[in-house]
């Protein structure tokens, strides 16, 4: 299990206003299910997957306590998405928000889920 960091509550109440947490973590089993949905994405976004919780871009609408946050990385014009899940309060004790899955997106892809997708939050 990885430790990223800690959310903004006063960025994230756009997705749920039931916020328990600001730790997130990412599980070994959710890094495995990266590594065989998208093969190589892990290695690509891991390193910025902190900074992508802490500065989201765009946050998106998405299930029930669940965001789609999408960052850029200027260098190298990596984009990408990360599906957050909050931990809220009728979650079980001891839960912590968690990443369930992230992948590299295409411009395309990105420009798509900006003009369709319901938009929580878009950084200044």
């Amino acid at each position: 299990m990885l430790s990223l960091g800690k959310i903004d509550l006063s960025i994230y109440r756009c997705v749920t206003p039931d916020i328990v947490t600001d730790e997130v973590i990412l599980t070994d089993e959710r890094i495995s299910h990266i590594r065989e949905r998208h093969p190589g994405h892990f290695e690509a976004v891991s390193p910025f997957l902190p900074f992508a919780i802490q500065s989201p871009d765009y946050i998106l609408e998405d299930t029930p306590s669940t965001g789609l946050i999408l960052k850029m990385i200027e260098t190298g014009g990596l984009r990408f998405q990360v599906v957050l899940r909050i931990r809220t309060s009728p979650d079980p004790e001891g839960y912590k928000n968690s990443v369930l899955s992230a992948w590299k997106i295409s411009e395309r892809r990105w420009n798509n889920y900006i003009k369709n997708k319901k938009i929580l939050y878009k950084r200044k």
